[in-house]
């Protein structure tokens, strides 16, 4: 194998770069991690997630603002740490991501509690630990709250999460804010949920809230949405219910392939003047961002098991699979793959695809590749929703993963075994 010269970063990920032809995350080579921890691996670079996080901080310079991690995209509490000691809070959907929050070393009053369907026991434990606040999408839910609140003698900070009807011009399995999505109160509903809300008792209204979507990666769907709010909010004030913060969410897309979403600063620097024309420039802004956090920061490396050739089409199986990285599967989502060492010469395509038991159960289509068995391949853009998806079909271990920092490489989660996922298990007594 005849290693190529040096290269720069590749496009979209500036912290993955190759160095004397090897594939390395900031200044680890990925070749060797895969030597020490196996594959399936997912590799982290920390510097990207924090330069990610900056570009938010610049655009929100001078302003009060709060920085909410949607940890739904990568909940592993190595990288949950990262966020938390940059002063981040965590937007959470469950009281299991509570509880990671917790032992990540995140503070309960900077977390925002969303989802369609909280049970009580849950908001019992978030008004426990002290979190900042609720964001309901339902009436129901709100008097569901109320109820728990006021038998444990507390107020419930809440936010209502509006449903504006916006195309956010994405996936529609990740789509939130159309009238057909199951997320938010509909615009029509919001002041008259509003004013239940302030009637209600153990109950204090301090926000409004808005999710349109993820892996948006045009600027039009998020003004269109901040039109609407904007109107809601100036209604509901007129109504003689003040509002403290306006949580506009999350949703900005990554470049998985060419894809050219907005940076964020530049984003929230068009928004930002979107509200400070309307008057509304000293309320709390709060954002959940995600994806684009973590998104570009991770890669899943992977080992070629089998070349299959055949007819119509020519197969690299390797060792990962859907149940490591669900996406391709699930959202027909595309990644790129690239090997951590090339070899010279014309490529063929294959599918890459992996071992478990469903057609389904695919990378890459139609990928031109010069690979053999053996061969260790990085799948890109993988640090946002495929760990977090990860599952056991197949009774399949969960992958290990590495943070990246510098030149140090930390093991943040062991490999899983089949001990592992059988220990909660237990055969019928006779």
């Amino acid at each position: 194998m005849n290693a190529p010269a040096p290269s720069a970063s590749l496009p979209g990920h500036p912290f993955v770069h190759r160095r004397q032809g090897e594939l390395h995350i900031e200044g680890v080579p990925l070749a060797s991690l895969a030597e020490r921890h196996g594959t399936p691996l997912f590799v982290y670079s920390k510097a990207a997630m924090l330069a990610a996080l900056a570009a938010y901080e610049r655009g929100f310079a001078g302003r009060k603002a709060r920085i909410c991690y949607a940890m739904k995209a990568n909940s592993s509490l190595g990288v949950l740490q990262v966020f938390a000691r940059a002063g981040c809070g965590f937007d959470i959907v469950s009281a299991g991501e509570l509880e990671r929050v917790i032992a990540a070393g995140g503070d309960a009053s900077k977390v925002i509690f969303s989802g369609v369907g909280k049970t009580a026991q849950e908001m019992r434990r978030a008004m426990e630990l002290g979190i900042g606040c609720f964001n309901v999408e339902s009436q129901a839910e709100l008097e569901r709250l109320s109820q728990v609140a006021s038998s444990l003698g507390q107020s419930a900070k809440v936010s209502i999460r509006v449903n504006p009807n916006v195309d956010p011009q994405t996936h529609p399995y990740i789509s939130t804010g159309l009238k057909d999505n199951k997320f938010g109160v509909a615009h029509e509903d919001t002041l008259r949920v509003y004013q239940l809300a302030a009637r209600l008792p153990g109950l204090q209204v301090v926000g409004i809230d808005c999710h349109i979507g993820s892996q948006i990666t045009q600027t039009a769907p998020y003004l269109d949405a901040m039109d609407r709010v904007l109107d809601l909010v100036e209604a509901i004030e007129a109504a003689g219910i003040a509002l403290q913060h306006i949580d506009f969410g999350g949703g900005l897309g990554i470049d998985y392939a060419g894809d050219t979403p907005p940076a964020a600063d530049a984003l929230w620097r068009e928004l930002l003047g979107r509200i400070d024309a309307r008057g509304h420039s000293g309320k709390l802004l709060m954002i959940e961002p995600g994806r684009s956090l973590v998104g570009n920061a991770g890669v899943c490396l992977t080992e070629v098991l089998y070349l299959k050739p055949g007819e119509h089409k020519n197969f690299c199986i390797v060792d990962a699979a859907m149940n490591d990285l669900p996406r391709p599967a699930m959202y027909q989502a595309y990644h790129q793959i690239v090997p951590l060492s090339p070899r010279e010469g014309p490529g063929i395509n294959y599918d890459v695809v992996g071992p478990v038991c469903e057609s389904g159960d695919w990378l890459g289509r139609d990928r031109n590749l010069q690979v053999q068995s053996g061969d260790m391949l990085a799948v890109l853009s993988a640090g946002a929703y495929c760990m977090s998806m990860a599952s056991n079909y197949n009774t399949r271990g969960r992958a290990a993963e590495v943070l990246v920092d510098g030149e140090q490489a930390h093991l943040i989660r062991r490999r899983e075994g089949a001990a592992d996922q059988m220990q909660n298990e237990s055969l019928v007594q006779d």
